[in-house]
């Protein structure tokens, strides 16, 4: 068992590198900051009982993790944020309910019918489960690529890979999801 000596070395150690990693990911110091120091306190919490041989693999798992938690709240918080200003496009007031402006323009009221969502739920259904079905590798960098929407760079920075690695992994991940989806009957 390794020391809280040992452990306050190892973490002066990787710091600056899991600083640039972080700010090569995120392109924000502040964030970049944010996201060293989770990780950090993440190993200290729940690892520093390991062997310290073990700290340098599990820190870049950490750090790898809590950056793509952040990318996954930004494009949440993008999503929202999008679909509100799209609710009404060219007016900038920070007072405006959303709503009241669906109901003024007759969207409320409307929805779709239920064969109509019934048939995207199991599209959804039937994507996530193709998917999940892909190779680890494959799926990490299909997910950062397309639903995370980063750049080729970005993902090849959080998955510890080349670019060329990147890239042929979204292909064949895109490949394989292509075929399995049309033989299962779906079209997009």
């Amino acid at each position: 068992m390794a020391s809280q000596q040992e452990l306050s070395s190892f973490l002066a150690s990787v710091e600056r590198r899991a600083f640039k990693q972080a700010l090569f990911a995120v392109r924000n110091e502040e964030t970049a900051l944010d996201i060293v120091q989770d990780a950090m306190l993440k190993l200290a919490e729940k690892y520093a009982g390991n062997p310290a041989n073990e700290w340098p693999m599990l820190f870049q798992r950490i750090l790898q993790n809590v950056i793509h938690d952040h990318f996954r709240r930004q494009k949440v918080r993008n999503l929202w944020t999008t679909l509100l200003s799209a609710l009404n496009p060219g007016r900038e007031d920070e007072d405006q309910d959303p709503l009241e402006f669906l109901e003024s323009q007759g969207y409320l009221g409307q929805a779709e019918s239920a064969a109509t969502e019934a048939e995207r739920a199991q599209i959804l259904r039937i994507i996530e489960a193709e998917v999940a079905r892909l190779p680890a590798r494959q799926r990490e960098a299909f997910l950062m690529r397309y639903l995370q929407d980063l750049d080729v760079a970005e993902t090849a920075a959080a998955m510890g890979c080349s670019e060329g690695s990147v890239k042929t992994h979204c292909s064949r991940a895109t490949h394989t999801l292509a075929a399995a989806l049309k033989a299962r009957g779906v079209t997009l």
